[in-house]
């Protein structure tokens, strides 16, 4: 009863002040707490055959093994949690499949000497190990691309990109690169694509239970907090434009199949750029456009924040492995010339 009444509590106070929120949530550590104490939805699935089907793996999930989280999405998607899967299982899987990853990272202006070479060393030894991995590098500066020690199997491509004058110009138009380099290359040698922001480092399996159709990425700060307060374009006359939605999902990270991730891509660069005529600008660039395609597509698969952490949210009881955390940043020295 006391618990009960502690959640209706906070929710409550929640949804009656999200200005100070933000504030209190930005600054003091209890709240942030407190906010992870609200309990998720519950996944209402009687049986795993009837999830979304996406990867041959998922017929051994455990949906209720971690019964203090949601395990699947009203639409019958899984959410992945530690502890839900054999990690054995889906490597096994996958290679009988013949399952390969591209993976696609921008590192453009001083985004390239600060975060790269950690990024892509973590990821040798995190990322897909079981599985053939071809690593696609987007930077202005080809030269600067650090060696790296490469496993068998797993393959590095740098491309040359523009840099444009404004970091969320370069956040925008990776879309329609993305795009066009798998309509080129990867198609032809990848069955799924991994979109991942650079000023990250993998610190844990990040595996075959991963890959799906369409996959996106909880996001670390707004797993737990109520619909309301999902920070969606509001702007109507923006193409990003959202009064609702399912979850609020990080554009660090995204992927799928290469057919499903062209498609995504595609889509977000359209509304981009229709929104560039209207001299618009999507509250949160192309991370909101993201949210618009999952919220009018539903992904096949949902990652949990374990595979995107920000270890300055604090102590959470339902996080139980990190698999990728957040980097440092200092935007104001990353972002100005």
């Amino acid at each position: 009863m006391m618990s009960i009444q502690m959640t209706k509590s906070i929710r409550k106070f929640l949804l009656l002040f999200p200005p100070a929120l933000c504030v209190m949530y930005l600054t003091l550590p209890s709240v942030r707490f407190l906010i992870g104490l609200l309990p998720m939805d519950k996944c209402s699935l009687e049986s795993v055959k009837l999830l979304k089907p996406g990867n041959a793996a998922d017929t051994e999930l455990d949906l209720w093994s971690r019964s203090d989280v949601q395990t699947c999405t009203s639409w019958n998607a899984p959410i992945i949690w530690e502890g839900m899967f054999n990690p054995g299982h889906y490597d096994q899987t996958h290679r009988s499949e013949g399952s390969s990853v591209a993976l696609t990272v921008f590192a453009v202006g001083r985004y390239l000497d600060a975060y790269l070479e950690a990024f892509l060393n973590s990821s040798e030894r995190h990322f897909m190990l079981s599985l053939p991995v071809s690593y696609y590098v987007f930077t202005d500066r080809p030269e600067k691309v650090p060696n790296i020690n490469l496993a068998p199997n797993r393959h590095l491509n740098v491309i040359k990109v523009e840099r444009h004058a404004r970091w969320q110009d370069i956040s925008m138009t990776r879309m329609k690169t993305i795009s066009d380099v798998i309509e080129s290359d990867i198609r032809h040698h990848s069955t799924h694509v991994f979109c991942f922001d650079v000023d990250q480092v993998f610190t844990g399996r990040f595996g075959p239970e991963a890959l799906g159709d369409t996959v996106a990425l909880l996001h670390a700060h707004y797993y737990h907090l109520p619909r309301k307060l999902f920070t969606y374009d509001r702007n109507p006359k923006s193409e990003a434009f959202m009064r609702t939605g399912d979850f609020y999902y990080h554009a660090a990270v995204f992927g799928g199949s290469w057919r499903s991730v062209k498609a995504l891509t595609e889509a977000c660069y359209k509304s981009i750029m229709e929104d560039k005529k209207n001299n618009v600008e999507a509250l949160w660039h192309d991370e909101s456009h993201l949210n618009k395609y999952f919220w009018l597509h539903k992904p096949s698969r949902i990652l949990s924040p374990e595979y995107c952490w920000d270890t300055s949210i604090g102590y959470r009881f339902d996080i139980r492995v990190h698999r990728l955390l957040w980097a440092p940043k200092d935007y104001y020295k990353l972002r100005t010339s």
